[in-house]
């Protein structure tokens, strides 16, 4: 049986051939930091795809798809002499120790928290330590990537700032925020003249305090979401089933029993 670096090397050598200039993919062989992030997110979402589904047999080869990207970025790396895989694991491996203090040293974080609070004191550090800016002029929001899903960079900020105590302690406020929230978007679309920009706005603000109830309530709002677009999905489906079964056309019903069909939909899901 071969071990994981023998399987690991095999990989690294698979990549190496695919950009060899002679003899590779011509495909593989054009593609450039830039030109390979799209598949990266979308190898990414198909991992998450397959979590959802419980499908374990289509996540081992999603978790190798994610793996070959890392895999290129490396020998695109190490073709232009920035680092390569070796680098990359042993930076993972060195950060993963220094912020686990209590597994691999002497630290005595005794609770989820204390755990979470010394993660994000690291993290501090690091982005402290990478650029020229001063440890007083550094903001807990540095290097939140914005090319994150929104709800989940809005989820990421929020938590940041939590970190500095910057964050309500109850449940109570967090719901008020949502209700204020959805009154000043109703006021605006009121308005005589509505102001589209400000509506965008509101409902901005509005998504943002229900992922603040998410996180306060600790759930993920992009899987959140993730979960309801798959039921919203799957209980119109069965509408439209319903619907072609007596051989109507949905945009000839009315929205009346359109709604009744989706009731009896729902409804079936709770026996």
């Amino acid at each position: 049986m071969k071990s994981n670096t023998d399987t690991m090397a095999r990989l690294l050598e698979i990549m190496a051939q695919l950009r060899d200039p002679e003899t590779g993919c011509p495909w593989d062989i054009k593609q450039t930091f830039a030109s390979i992030v799209p598949h990266t997110l979308e190898e990414a979402y198909e991992v998450a795809d397959a979590i959802e589904r419980n499908d374990y047999g289509e996540l081992k080869g999603e978790l190798g798809d994610l793996l070959f990207q890392v895999v290129f970025y490396a020998q695109l790396a190490q073709e232009q002499k920035l680092f390569d895989f070796k680098d990359i694991v042993d930076t993972v491996s060195e950060k993963l120790v220094r912020r686990h203090p209590h597994v691999f040293a002497d630290a005595d974080l005794n609770d989820e928290a204390a755990v979470m609070q010394n993660w994000e004191a690291e993290k501090a550090k690091e982005r402290a330590a990478k650029g020229d800016v001063a440890v007083t002029e550094s903001s807990v929001l540095d290097n939140v990537p914005t090319t994150l899903p929104a709800l989940t960079r809005a989820n990421k900020i929020q938590k940041r700032c939590a970190t500095v105590g910057f964050d309500w302690e109850t449940l109570e406020p967090v719901v008020d925020k949502i209700k204020e929230e959805i009154d000043e978007v109703l006021d605006e679309v009121h308005q005589v003249t509505v102001d589209q920009d400000r509506v965008e706005d509101e409902v901005g603000d509005l998504l943002f305090a229900t992922v603040n109830l998410c996180r306060h309530l600790k759930k993920d709002p992009e899987q959140a979401l993730r979960r309801a677009n798959l039921k919203f999905e799957r209980r119109f489906r069965q509408v439209e089933q319903h619907f072609s079964n007596q051989n109507k056309d949905m945009s000839d019903c009315s929205l009346d029993e359109m709604e009744q069909v989706w009731q009896q939909v729902k409804e079936s899901y709770k026996n």
